[in-house]
């Protein structure tokens, strides 16, 4: 008589450092140039370990700010074609760390003082103070433009009449409800855009509102691209050809980190307004921020934990509001990333008591 073979053992999960041994490599990398600049500047090793402090301190700020970002693009990727997965995690973290930590900076300069990429970088580098003076200038239309964006990634999730897990369930079956409304979000968000140019002067004002609305239709532009994507999808598998594309995906988490990423680099410039500093702290946050991202993915922790996602997206809110309403009033970054984690640890905690009761069924 056969023996009957036994099942083949499910495949051993990765250990969680595995998860952050890049970063962690990455993170070593950078705080050894960053002590090779410190000492071809200061020449002393006070004034390297003082810049050494600052990038880690940046690095904790990014990592703290960009939780929820990690929950979100997660929540994203699971959904995600796999080869356009890969290419998020490996080209969308060459534009997150290169685009949004160095280069998105040195274009707000090259813009607004009408400099040439590479004056831009030589104003980085020998005039810090004057940089971070005409970066702080454009903080009007970045806060409309990124509070704008970041207000409709959390809107649309929570104006979704399909959505039928609510965690703030008096707050979320009612806006849930209101979603039959077509543009309910939209509309909202103008209202809110009008609310705030109304605490500023007349050109700050039309600077916000136009940086709002540019922001709007971005988001508007992300959402069609994947509804054109999703039909082209549709018709090619009912002509039998198994074929599905990512781009959409791609491009939203590419300008939803870049949304992210406005807070940090404006924040940086209250600890340090040394380029380089600030492309080092921020880049560490950010490879960070991967890791965290491919263990949500990977761990499954996103069904593990039922209110997570949401705690996420009302972190979202929260950051979209504080950034519209940062172009009047002065706003710590500390603020901002209490509150993200506050709701962070809220969702989790709540998810955890549900899963005691229910089980880990739904």
């Amino acid at each position: 008589m056969t023996a009957t073979p036994a099942p083949a053992a499910a495949p051993a999960q990765r250990p969680l450092s595995s998860y952050f041994a890049g970063s962690v490599i990455f993170t070593l990398v950078c705080l050894g140039l960053g002590a090779a600049y410190g000492w071809t500047q200061t020449g002393t090793a006070g004034g390297t370990l003082a810049l050494l402090w600052i990038v880690v301190v940046l690095s904790v700020l990014e990592i703290s700010l960009s939780f929820d970002n990690a929950v979100v693009n997660a929540a994203v990727l699971e959904t995600m074609d796999p080869v356009w997965r890969r290419r998020f995690l490996t080209w969308g973290m060459v534009i997150a760390v290169f685009g949004m930590r160095v280069l998105f900076p040195l274009a707000i300069v090259g813009i607004a003082a009408r400099l040439g990429p590479l004056d831009a970088l030589r104003l980085s580098l020998n005039d810090p103070v004057r940089y971070e003076a005409i970066v702080s200038s454009a903080h009007i239309g970045i806060a409309g433009f990124g509070g704008a964006f970041l207000a409709m990634v959390g809107l649309s999730f929570f104006f979704d009449e399909e959505k039928d897990i609510h965690w703030i369930k008096a707050i979320e079956q009612k806006l849930s409800l209101v979603s039959n409304i077509k543009a309910a979000e939209i509309a909202c968000l103008l209202l809110a855009l009008y609310g705030v140019s109304l605490l500023l002067e007349t050109a700050e004002a039309l600077t916000f509102l136009v940086a709002g609305i540019l922001g709007i239709a971005a988001f508007i532009a992300v959402e069609a691209i994947g509804t054109l994507l999703e039909m082209r999808e549709a018709a090619q598998r009912a002509a039998g050809i198994m074929v599905r594309s990512g781009l959409s995906g791609f491009l939203y988490l590419n300008v939803l980190d870049a949304s992210f990423s406005f807070d940090g680099v404006i924040g940086a410039f209250a600890l340090s307004n040394n380029m380089v500093i600030i492309a080092l702290g921020l880049s560490i946050g950010a490879m960070f921020v991967r890791s965290l991202t491919i263990l949500l993915v990977e761990r499954g922790t996103l069904a593990e934990y039922r209110y997570l996602e949401h705690g996420a997206f009302w972190a979202i809110l929260a950051l979209g509001g504080i950034m519209l309403l940062s172009a009047r009033f002065a706003i710590p970054e500390t603020v901002t990333g209490l509150i993200g984690a506050v709701l962070i640890v809220a969702s989790l905690a709540w998810s955890i008591r549900w899963r005691r009761r229910h089980g880990s069924d739904d």
